[in-house]
Formats: C-alpha cells, sequence, structure tokens
C-alpha cells in the first residue's frame, strides 16, 4: 500500500524540499502544500517509470553529493584564476575522451550532469553504445589526469550508488 502511494520516496523527499527553497519561507502551510505535491506527481509518472533504478547504499549519495559541492567549489576558484590571470596563448583547452564503466542510463546521466556542473568542464557527447562520454575541459597541462580524477572521483562512487 505504501509503495502505491508514495512510488519514489526520494524523488518525493526532493520535490518537497524544491519546493520549500522556491517558496523561501517554511510554514506549516507550504510544508503541506510540498508534501502534496511530492505525493501526486511520483502517483501521476510512476507508470513512465517501469525500471527505476536501485540505490543500493542511501549514504553514498550523501557523500557523492558532498564530494561535488566540494569540487564546484574548487573549480570557480580554479576558472577565476584562470580567466583573470592566464593569457589567452597559454590556455590549454583539451577534448577528452572518458571510456565508461557505468551501464545504468540513470547513472551516466548523473556523471553528464556532474561534469557539465563543475566549472571548466562540459560533458559533449555521449558514445552510441554508451561506452564513452566526451568531455571539454577548459584548461589542462595533463589530460589523462583529468581523465583518471573523473573516473576516480565520480564514476567509482556512481558504480557504487548505482549497482
Amino acid at each position: 500500500m505504501l509503495a502505491r502511494l508514495i512510488p519514489h520516496p526520494l524523488l518525493s523527499l526532493t520535490l518537497v524540499a524544491v519546493w520549500l527553497g522556491l517558496v523561501n519561507t517554511f510554514t506549516l502551510g507550504n510544508l503541506i502544500l510540498g508534501s502534496t505535491v511530492g505525493i501526486i506527481i511520483p502517483m501521476l509518472t510512476a507508470a513512465y517509470w517501469p525500471n527505476r533504478p536501485a540505490i543500493g547504499r542511501p549514504l553514498k549519495v550523501v557523500e557523492y553529493m558532498l564530494v561535488v559541492l566540494w569540487d564546484i567549489i574548487v573549480a570557480n576558484v580554479q576558472v577565476a584564476m584562470i580567466i583573470l590571470f592566464k593569457r589567452e596563448a597559454n590556455i590549454r583547452s583539451h577534448w577528452i575522451p572518458i571510456p565508461l564503466e557505468l551501464k545504468s542510463a540513470e547513472a551516466i546521466t548523473v556523471l553528464a550532469g556532474t561534469i557539465t556542473m563543475t566549472p571548466g568542464t562540459v560533458s559533449a557527447m555521449l558514445s552510441a553504445d554508451s561506452s564513452c562520454i566526451l568531455v571539454h575541459c577548459l584548461h589542462s597541462d595533463d589530460p589523462d589526469s583529468i581523465r583518471d580524477e573523473i573516473k576516480s572521483r565520480y564514476e567509482r562512487r556512481l558504480k557504487e550508488i548505482f549497482q
């Protein structure tokens, strides 16, 4: 019964949090309205998620989010330093192919989104067989280190979460 009422608990919690963030005022009425939205939308869309991914280790999700948040902060400073102090002739942009071990479409989507959210990198294209993602890096003296860092910091954690 509970699974029919709340088919996607994580989505429901996320919708409540987003609602409260959008209204920017925490009141009982906003909490009730956000909870209603968080229950109704997943119920209406449950049929479109027949093979939803299973999150094996929820605490790893929190760890992943903290790592990504830290990396975004650090990358913002690095990009600002590149823009302010590097001459254009000294900036070395690279296209870096990153082979993927991830199989889940959701995990690959989270990885691509993470790469794009981190300043200085953009995920540009996914191969047709989903075995490789093409990333543009604003500046790097060693493109292989960028590839290795993405695989160790993000892909490894996503494999633990989704597989």
